[in-house]
Order: structure tokens, then C-alpha cells, then sequence
């Protein structure tokens, strides 16, 4: 077998054994899901219509504020479950199993992108089912198949991009609880972003950040091309910047860190 061959199957392999963890061990998984889903609930029908009256000039309206609403929360989705993958890469880290990976004549890259692969294919299964609450609540695209295609484009790289950052935040604590705080800012980040109101109704001194911060641009980015609203060339740029930057600078920080030798 050539080794390209061995090194497809290794990253098959690793990538197998991450989601038999998450089906097998879902508790992680789900008390992730329940942020955005009960924010997603908490913020329609308890504060839907003082924040869409908000929005549209004093016209309560729910459905408006869901439809401006579910970006966000699409997006507060992705942070929580790379906050998930940082916590197992932190555990692998520290619980010895990298250590008998590596005595094995595995691919090495395979260990880390089994767990990006498997970040990535939870993470879309995680949207969906998010989507799907959406739309049972209220939530109605008003977009082209053309536009879904380019949503879950940038959803997908987004999502890589994330998930890259999250496994060397893994790499870097010193423990799975060490991982869940340091990665905190993965789900922290869209609520101070444009997620559940407009970056103009911040105050001056804070607009700055949150207009420019990771998740602002593709939240509204996603927004456009969900509602038909129209993206913006500053947005759409910024969207593909940030998630094109965070790829490379993930996937060199977590590489380099995993070329060291593992805690014990």
C-alpha cells in the first residue's frame, strides 16, 4: 500500500473513532446545544416583541426579529461546539492517548484531523437541527438555491476555521476544564457581534470591535444570503478574511504545538 493510501486510512480511522466518542459520550455535545437553542427560545418569545419593536420603529413584529435572530444563533452554534471539540482535544492531550498514538505507525497528521473532520461533520449536523427549531418557531429563508449553496459554503469554512482554533486551544491547557474556559471566547464572541441586535445601536467606543471582531461580518454575511437583504462587499471580504486567516493560523498553531512532546 502506498503512503498516501496508509495515511488516507489512518485519517478514515481517526476520524471514525471521533464520532463513535460523540455518539457514544453525547452529554458534551448536547449541553452545548442547549445554549443556543434556549437563547434561541429565551430571546423569541420572552424578548421577541420589545426587540423587534426595536427594530422596526416600534412595530412589534416576532417574525422579523426570529428571521434577524437565526444567523446569530447559527453562528453561536459553531462557537459552542468547537468549545466541545477544544475539551476533547485537551483530554486526548492529557489522559495518554497521543502518547500511544505516537508509538504507533500511524499517520501523525491523522490524529488532529480526525478531530477536525469530526468538529466539522457535528458542527453541520449540530446547524441543522438548530435550523430545523428555526423554522418550527417561525424562521422563513428568502433565499435562491444559489444563496444556500453559498451559505453553507461559508458555514463550512467558517466552521473549519473555528474548529482549527479550537483544537490548539485543546493542545495548550492543561486539562479539559482548562480548555472549556480558555475557549469561552468561541462563544462569548457572537454575543458581542451583531448575533441578537444591529452593531449601530452599540455604543461608539465598543462598535469598533464589534463591527470587525470574526463573527460580525460572516453573521451579516449569512443574514444577506438567508433573507435576501444583500451581503456587502466590506462583509462578504471580511467574512472570507477572517475565515481564510483563521484556517492557516489555526492549523499552523495546533500543527506545531502537536509536534511537541505530550503532557503526561
Amino acid at each position: 500500500m502506498s503512503s498516501s493510501a496508509h495515511a488516507l486510512r489512518d485519517h478514515t480511522t481517526m476520524l471514525r473513532r471521533n464520532l463513535l466518542h460523540a455518539r457514544r459520550y453525547p452529554s458534551l455535545t448536547l449541553n452545548i446545544l442547549l445554549t443556543p437553542i434556549m437563547l434561541l427560545l429565551l430571546f423569541v418569545y420572552v424578548f421577541g416583541d420589545v426587540m423587534s419593536a426595536g427594530l422596526n420603529g416600534g412595530t412589534a413584529d416576532r417574525a422579523d426579529y426570529v428571521a434577524y435572530l437565526m444567523p446569530g444563533i447559527l453562528m453561536l452554534t459553531v462557537g459552542g461546539t468547537a468549545l466541545g471539540i477544544a475539551v476533547s482535544v485537551a483530554t486526548d492531550m492529557t489522559e495518554g492517548i497521543i502518547a500511544r498514538f505516537r508509538t504507533m505507525a500511524i499517520s501523525r497528521s491523522s490524529v488532529l484531523i480526525g478531530h477536525v473532520l469530526g468538529s466539522v461533520i457535528q458542527t453541520l449536523a449540530a446547524l441543522v437541527l438548530v435550523l430545523g427549531i428555526g423554522f418550527a418557531i417561525g424562521f422563513r429563508a428568502d433565499a435562491t438555491p444559489l444563496e444556500w449553496l453559498a451559505a453553507a459554503g461559508l458555514v463550512t469554512l467558517f466552521s473549519l476555521a473555528v474548529t482549527w482554533i479550537a483544537v490548539g486551544i485543546g493542545l495548550v491547557s492543561p486539562n479539559a476544564e482548562g480548555a472549556g474556559n480558555t475557549g469561552m471566547p468561541l462563544m462569548v464572541l457572537p454575543l458581542l457581534g451583531s448575533a441578537f441586535v444591529p452593531v449601530d445601536a452599540m455604543p461608539s467606543w465598543f462598535r469598533w470591535f464589534a463591527e470587525y471582531q470574526p463573527f460580525t461580518p460572516v453573521i451579516e454575511t449569512l443574514r444577506g444570503l438567508l433573507l435576501g437583504t444583500g451581503i456587502g462587499t466590506a462583509n462578504a471580504v471580511l467574512a472570507f478574511a477572517w475565515s481564510l486567516g483563521l484556517v492557516v493560523l489555526g492549523y499552523l498553531w495546533s500543527t506545531a504545538r502537536f509536534k511537541r512532546e505530550p503532557r503526561r
